[in-house]
């Protein structure tokens, strides 16, 4: 029942923007009228992203890992991709909110909801295992991943400010997306197991690996309705980026703060079930979904940005400022040590949330 009501809000939603909307956004000069149209948007579109990650979820049941986490992510990821393109083709010059965003991410997923959940973690189960393997390839991507999109945009001749020439915006997507794509194949493929929970003691591996085969017209409907729930957020998009640029500009407000907002927005829903998985002993599900989160976001995103980027004209900046190369730097080698052992501690937790608090710092204090 809850999960109709939700749908026909979202839907509904839809078509009373499609119809009044450009009334409605005509007249974001009035604070108050802004404001609330803004927790609208924000409310209906984080209420059908919980939407999507509760049918995720049931597909990951029925699926198992990694499967299940994968589909998870990279629902949460299109979401993402949806609003950053939303921004970038509504707003009138946007140049670093990809940037930002993945640089947000990165930052939100890696320090603040890794570091929570390990705290959380090893208060409540003091010691937690994990598959070494799969965390060691997750961050084996992640690492020149972010280097070719955040960083060596700044140490590249051809162009100043962090930004690509034509021929490097084309390569470094292909690149991109090749790296990404071998990731997955291994991920679903041969691979596979370095993504699940290692077989515990006094349990044979045919008996961790015995699932029943999920009903496909089970799987079906859960597919059909996590579309349907992804669908209302990406519709929505557009009118959004317009609330979320003229409040940035009306408020005077870091422009960096749009990355952050829409990163929170989008990725709150997942970062609640990473918790959750941590909070019952499932700190390889929480891992899947931290780290395919950030390997998600910068495979797709790069490339979605670029294309954009190229196909509009739009300058777009992916090169990070010195402190924030800094803090990504300090971000995946923490990341590497944290994940370089069988077990996690609190004291992990607590390093990674340093750091993410020293990020929401120097948002509102470069």
């Amino acid at each position: 029942m809850g999960g109709a009501v939700r749908l026909v809000v979202a839907w509904a939603t839809v078509a009373a923007f499609a119809w009044f909307g450009k009334g409605w956004l005509g007249d974001l000069a009035q604070p108050l009228w802004a404001a609330g149209l803004f927790a609208w948007l924000i409310g209906v579109i984080l209420w059908a992203a919980f939407g999507v990650v509760h049918e995720a979820e049931e597909l990951a049941e029925m699926l198992g890992e990694p499967l299940g986490t994968l589909v998870l992510t990279l629902a949460i990821v299109i979401i993402e991709v949806a609003l950053i393109s939303a921004v970038m083709l509504s707003a009138k010059d946007a140049p670093t909110l990809g940037r930002d965003t993945m640089f947000a991410v990165l930052m939100i997923v890696l320090n603040g909801v890794v570091g929570l959940g390990l705290l959380v973690g090893g208060l409540r189960h003091h010691q937690q295992r994990y598959n070494l393997q799969g965390a060691s390839s997750f961050l084996m991507v992640i690492i020149p991943l972010t280097t070719i999109a955040l960083i060596i945009p700044n140490f590249t001749t051809s162009t100043s400010d962090g930004t690509l020439t034509r021929f490097q915006a084309i390569t470094f997507s292909v690149f991109t997306l090749a790296l990404y794509g071998v990731f997955l194949l291994i991920q679903t493929g041969r691979h596979s197991d370095f993504f699940k929970d290692a077989i515990v003691e006094g349990q044979s591996a045919p008996e961790a690996a015995a699932k029943a085969a999920p009903a496909s017209g089970a799987v079906l409907r859960h597919t059909v309705l996590l579309l349907a729930n992804i669908l209302p957020i990406v519709l929505l998009a557009k009118n959004l980026a317009v609330i979320l640029d003229h409040g940035i500009g009306a408020l005077g407000a870091p422009s960096a703060l749009s990355g952050v907002l829409i990163a929170a927005i989008v990725f709150t829903p997942e970062a609640i079930s990473a918790l959750k998985a941590i909070a019952r002993n499932e700190l390889q599900r929480a891992i899947n979904l931290c780290l395919g989160a950030a390997t998600s976001t910068v495979g797709l995103t790069v490339p979605a940005i670029l294309a954009i980027g190229l196909l509009t004209g739009q300058t777009v900046v992916l090169g990070l400022k010195p402190t924030e190369m800094a803090l990504l730097t300090v971000t995946l080698i923490l990341s590497t040590l944290t994940f370089s052992g069988l077990r996690t501690t609190v004291l992990e937790g607590a390093v990674h949330l340093i750091v993410f608090f020293v990020y929401l710092v120097l948002i509102f204090s470069p």
